[in-house]
């Protein structure tokens, strides 16, 4: 057990191996049972509780001060927050930035999304990389302890669970927002010309969206659940795969549109759930990773050349690199730390992928070039539809 004295209501942590730390709420009252994981990201604050990836978890920043900039709409990766709590050491009360709209902790009200700080989140981050990711209940309602360890306990794992279906679009839409220009910061805009691209809405970032746009494409985002079939008959120029939450082999329906899709001769291009999925869709297995990757700063190294970027990563499972024999799949990329599996090519037809996340917002931007690849496959592959 842990906590220091804070003045503000009383906010509690509890973990499924019955540990506790007591801190202070700084966001919405409430209850709330997750999986807890820990970021290692100073910045993206405000990305990480609208991204759709963490749809059923609860973050632990590792980073000492959390808010310091503030927030404002355009940081938004989502039109809501996903994240069930975020828990800190310590919220800044002040938003140093010309941009700021409102203070982190006024935002995470307004959303409704439970937060504490005031606790040591290296010794939560320290449990967290021994033990694994541990489901946890964030509470300011005062219930006992005992009874929070064990609604911990019953909380369901995000093993087998297909989430896509609760953060996914419900419709078709277009989208036609680009990267902001860096002279002006006004968003660029889909060019004459532009290259038609299905989008699979996983759980879509914003940003990949306009990173899309800015590389050259005209993006149609569809549902998760959208047969390749539909997705044929829009006549796309190429499709593409979006991050997203949960377990990537309940997505079960996906891997069979994927390869039909592939197969058609369709380019394609999946980023950390569509990259996992695209590995299932040809045979490869997925794994849950003891505490996942969750981070700005994780150095990947391309096979081929050698490069290395560093990237943002956001993931609790992997593709398992023994069972990629006769998938057709070959390895590209490397996380160096770790030697998990970071990106995937087939070896006949246009499709590629990576686990980390090329789009992140704000940043780091090294391997933002894989859009201009995509865009390049794509010029030079005849369509089959």
């Amino acid at each position: 057990m842990s906590g220091m004295d804070l003045h503000g209501p009383p906010a509690v942590l509890a973990l499924e191996d019955g540990s506790l730390f007591r801190g202070r709420s700084v966001g919405a009252p409430g209850r709330r049972a997750f999986e807890l994981v820990f970021n290692t990201a100073m910045t993206g604050y405000q990305e990480i509780l609208t991204d759709p990836s963490y749809c059923g978890q609860g973050v632990n920043m590792t980073y000492p001060q959390i808010g310091n900039y503030g927030c404002h709409p355009s940081f938004d990766e989502s039109d809501r927050c996903w994240a069930s709590a975020m828990v800190m050491r310590q919220m800044s009360p002040r938003a140093s930035n010309w941009q700021a709209a409102e203070t982190l902790g006024a935002y995470l009200s307004r959303h409704g999304v439970l937060a504490m700080d005031g606790v040591d989140t290296r010794e939560i981050t320290l449990r967290l990389r021994e033990q694994g990711a541990l489901r946890g209940v964030l509470s300011t309602q005062g219930e006992s302890d005992a009874e929070l360890v064990a609604e911990a306990r019953a909380h369901p794992s995000l093993d087998g669970r297909d989430l896509t279906h609760d953060v996914s679009c419900s419709k078709v839409y277009a989208w036609r927002e680009g990267l902001p220009d860096e002279v002006t910061g006004l968003p660029g805009a889909v060019a004459d010309g532009a290259i038609p691209v299905v989008c699979y809405d996983f759980g879509i970032k914003r940003n990949i969206l306009r990173n899309l746009v800015s590389a050259g494409f005209a993006p149609t985002v569809v549902p998760a659940g959208t047969r390749a079939d539909e997705v044929l008959a829009l006549k796309p120029a190429a499709v593409f795969l979006s991050n997203g939450p949960g377990d990537p082999a309940a997505v079960t329906g996906a891997h069979a549109a994927v390869r039909r899709i592939a197969e058609s001769g369709m380019p394609v291009f999946g980023i950390c759930l569509g990259h996992q999925i695209l590995g299932l869709a040809f045979g490869a297995r997925t794994f849950k990773m003891k505490f996942g990757h969750h981070g700005a700063n994780h150095p990947v190294l391309e096979r081929a050349t050698g490069r290395v970027d560093i990237a943002s990563h956001n993931h609790g499972f992997a593709v398992d690199p023994d069972s990629l024999e006769g998938s057709g799949l070959e390895i590209t990329h490397w996380n160096a730390n770790d030697g998990t599996v970071a990106g995937l090519r087939h070896k006949e037809l246009p499709v590629f992928s990576v686990q980390y996340h090329p789009e992140a917002a704000p940043g780091p931007h090294d391997p933002r070039l894989l859009f201009d690849r995509f865009r390049e496959l794509a010029l030079r592959t005849p369509t089959a539809c």
